[in-house]
């Protein structure tokens, strides 16, 4: 069975929930720290998936089925590369300025493309190729403020983590993309939310370990900013439902490329509330971004 661009609205929604659970995330982290700030999408998240899945499970009458060896298996490796990545993210975030640390982490659909070939067999079409790297080449021109130029991502220890971080990034959406796979059993969206649900159950097990063994203190300073952590996790269940059902129906590189489309949205917005024009550097890499859209577009049909 196709499904055609129904992984579209998904990435979309998965988006625009990741982009206000990123806010969040970073108030919380000049709060609590980087660990405190990392564990909140995942262990405040984990209740709200779980009732996300029985809800559907309650609404279709569907069994859930049994996970294969190998789905646990990615599931496992995915969480653990994400919880990396979340706080390369976050630490790059507080080292740099937003629009750098963007550039880095967002070099992300290039490592997708790459690993999905390479450990699965995810082939793009030759358009689909170019619409990364229009799209990667469009994040950077736009993330840069006017007056910097090349050498603001001269940073060499950013630039590496940053990129260590997208990279990261990309491998775990590779690792979501296979486990769900792996099932084998039931309809795409029961496939997608049980392994969100098995994925923030391993990651919620091992930041509790850390929190036993190294940084209590990060754990319980989350509950006291409850205001926030809540929200946090409510919007992180919610992002990452939508991320892994649009990874149940088309390639990764597909939907973190068409992803990037928050970027010219969330900023002409923001722009439009300050009052201040576009400069003609993040007009052009805004332009990019949509264009390189538009050829994935293209090259998914």
């Amino acid at each position: 069975m196709t499904h055609g661009y129904l992984w579209v609205p998904f990435t979309l929604a998965a988006a625009l929930g990741q982009v206000f659970r990123n806010a969040l995330q970073s108030r919380l982290t000049a709060r609590i720290g980087t660990a405190g700030g990392t564990q909140v999408r995942f262990v405040y998240g984990l209740p709200f998936a779980i009732v996300l899945l029985a809800l559907y499970l309650g609404v279709t009458g569907q069994g859930l089925p049994t996970p294969s060896p190998a789905a646990w298996g990615w599931a496992l490796l995915g969480g653990v590369l994400q919880i990396a990545a979340t706080a390369l993210m976050l630490v790059v975030m507080a080292k740099r300025d937003f629009g750098v640390a963007y550039a880095y982490i967002k070099t992300e659909p290039v490592t997708v493309a790459v690993l999905g070939l390479v450990l699965i067999g995810d082939r793009l079409p030759g358009l689909g190729w170019l619409a990364v790297l229009v799209v990667t080449v469009g994040v950077i021109l736009a993330s840069l403020k006017p007056g910097h130029g090349a050498g603001a991502l001269a940073d060499w220890r950013s630039l590496v983590v940053g990129v260590t971080s997208g990279g990261l990034f990309g491998l775990t959406s590779i690792c979501f993309r296979a486990s769900i796979e792996a099932v084998g059993e039931g309809s795409f969206m029961l496939r997608a939310l049980l392994i969100l649900v098995v994925s923030l159950a391993i990651q919620t097990g091992v930041m509790s370990a850390w929190f036993v063994f190294r940084d209590s203190r990060a754990f319980t300073q989350s509950w006291r900013e409850w205001r926030l952590s809540v929200p946090a996790g409510a919007l992180g269940a919610f992002a990452s439902a939508n991320w892994f059902i649009a990874f149940s129906l088309t390639m990764a590189a597909n939907v973190r490329t068409l992803a990037l489309i928050e970027m010219p949205i969330v900023a002409l917005v923001s722009r439009q509330m300050s009052g201040r024009w576009l400069s003609a550097r993040e007009g052009y890499g805004f332009g990019l971004i949509t264009l390189g859209v538009l050829v994935l577009m293209l090259a998914h049909r």
